[in-house]
């Protein structure tokens, strides 16, 4: 088995540092180097953790990685189906086509979409309409069945690549600058000071340029310093790796603007409270909140900056963000849509929640067409009816937007998005690690909608601590401490002080006794 990792192609990155040689200016990127810049948001939330945790042994990325591993400990009966727990830890992407045609693909472990169908076709049921789905067990044939049978997917048409050998989001040989905090201009557009001015660079002197080979191992640290505080491409070509543990949270409450969650679903959660300090402790939630934190998982990265306004404290990722937004499309991108589908991308089909939990949408499935050949046996896909053998058409069929079972199962959520079965063992076992008495613990309800799932989104990027800086928990006020006694008046100094004495009056001679 080949090296998932192994580097087969290196660029010879052209850089400028400062004097001191201890920080990056800028570097010279062609586009095919821009294009993997570029498909970092592209990514769903859920692989970014999933190949990070692959290639380093120890890293990670505010609450999404205890809420990744919390899935991936839970066991599979408490999902719909298996299907439901390989979509989280494995999300698709809209832009499974692209991945391969970058000169490095980031997501290399990840699998090609592939296609099931239904085991007892032909069904009576669906006999002139084959249902299939990109996912494992996830969905049914009208037949009742689950589809579960892989079937191979064969294109006829030419597969999107140009015959320029043209870029994947860029055009070919467009050059770019990249600044060392991820803000991406194209190379000397208008003139060079406009260029350094672009990228916040004032200060020159000194300054040397420099060539280093940059490969995958180089854009994996890329990826994984733009979740850090510390501008990446001086990490990556100057400095020491950042494993992403000491990160501070920088974040607040998130207030939307411009949007209105009134079609949202909205629930009630309950969260228990340390009463001295008013920390949370955990949450007591049913499968709609912990869906409410699974769909988080599906989401790429450019998605969540467009659900948060391009303010997500990160800055890398947000500085690359807007830098997308202010490039000339017509000129310097590829397709008139490239712009748009990095910066609101949709969601696979099949993600998307019937409650509307994330104000998205999700992707319109390919065209396809089933085939078979009854002299060889030979069963397959193809985007043309008019390919070889028998042909009928396709319809996708996808699971209901849900991921773990309702009903009378209930589920822990600690601070850092940690979800494990509720019971009476769980919850003490908190409190006992965190040395809690039970007299100190109040439980308090708090209403949970878009607002404060996009809170939470924004919290678990930099912090460990989701839902404590998420969400408004306000205990019930403590009652005020008793009054102190009055103090002693303080005596005046320097002045003596005299006890006042009493004077009697004299004796008189007829009083005195004989």
């Amino acid at each position: 088995m080949s090296d998932p990792w192994a580097e087969e192609f290196v660029f010879n990155l052209r850089y400028m540092k400062n004097k001191y040689k201890s920080k990056v200016l800028f570097a010279e990127a062609n586009s095919n180097f821009v294009d993997i810049l570029l498909s970092f948001l592209m990514m769903p939330l859920g692989t970014i953790v999933s190949v990070l945790k692959e290639f380093y042994e120890k890293v990670s990325i505010g609450s999404l990685t205890s809420l990744y591993d919390g899935l991936s400990d839970l066991h599979n009966d408490h999902f719909l189906t298996e299907g439901c727990k390989k979509m989280l830890l494995n999300p698709r992407s809209s832009f499974d086509r692209e991945w391969s045609r970058l000169k490095h693909n980031v997501n290399d472990t990840r699998q090609p979409t592939e296609y099931f169908m239904c085991e007892n076709w032909p069904c009576p049921d669906s006999r002139d309409l084959l249902n299939i789905s990109m996912d494992y067990d996830i969905g049914r044939c009208k037949c009742g069945e689950s589809l579960k049978k892989k079937i191979r997917l064969e294109y006829t048409e030419k597969a999107h690549d140009d015959c320029d050998g043209g870029g994947v989001f860029t055009v070919k040989n467009a050059s770019f600058v990249v600044s060392d905090d991820l803000r991406v201009v194209p190379n000397v557009e208008g003139s060079v000071m406009e260029t350094l001015k672009n990228l916040g660079i004032t200060e020159m002197d000194g300054a040397e340029f420099d060539k280093t080979p940059f490969g995958l191992n180089e854009f994996m640290d890329l990826l994984k310093g733009s979740f850090s505080p510390r501008p990446p491409l001086t990490e990556v070509l100057i400095g020491e790796r950042w494993m992403g543990l000491d990160r501070e949270p920088r974040t607040l409450f998130h207030e939307m603007e411009n949007e209105t969650t009134s079609n949202f679903k909205k629930m009630i959660l309950k969260v228990m409270v340390e009463k001295s300090t008013n920390k949370l402790l955990f949450a007591q939630s049913n499968g709609d909140f912990v869906d409410f934190l699974c769909s988080m998982l599906t989401i790429p990265l450019g998605g969540v900056e467009r659900l948060l306004g391009g303010k997500t404290c990160l800055e890398y990722i947000d500085n690359l963000y807007r830098s997308l937004e202010n490039i000339n499309g017509d000129k310097y991108l590829k397709n008139p849509d490239t712009k748009s589908r990095l910066t609101n991308p949709k969601l696979p089909h099949g993600y998307m929640s019937p409650d509307g939990i994330i104000p998205s949408s999700d992707e319109i499935p390919p065209q396809l067409f089933y085939h078979y050949d009854a002299e060889t046996g030979k069963k397959w896909l193809s985007d043309s009816i008019e390919d070889s053998g028998q042909a009928c058409p396709t319809e996708f069929q996808k699971h209901d937007g849900y991921y773990v079972k309702r009903g009378i199962t209930m589920y822990m959520v600690t601070d850092d998005l940690t979800i494990t079965p509720l019971n009476m063992n769980s919850s003490f076992s908190v409190l006992d690690r965190l040395d809690i008495p039970l007299s100190d613990v109040e439980e308090v309800e708090v209403q949970v909608g878009l607002q404060e799932w996009l809170s939470i989104l924004k919290a678990s990027l930099t912090s460990t601590c989701a839902l404590s800086n998420g969400l408004r928990i306000i205990a019930k006020p403590k009652p005020p401490p008793p009054p102190p006694p009055p103090r002693p008046k303080p005596r005046p100094k320097g002045k003596p002080i005299y006890k006042k004495q009493r004077i009697l009056p004299p004796i008189l001679p007829e009083q005195q006794e004989e």
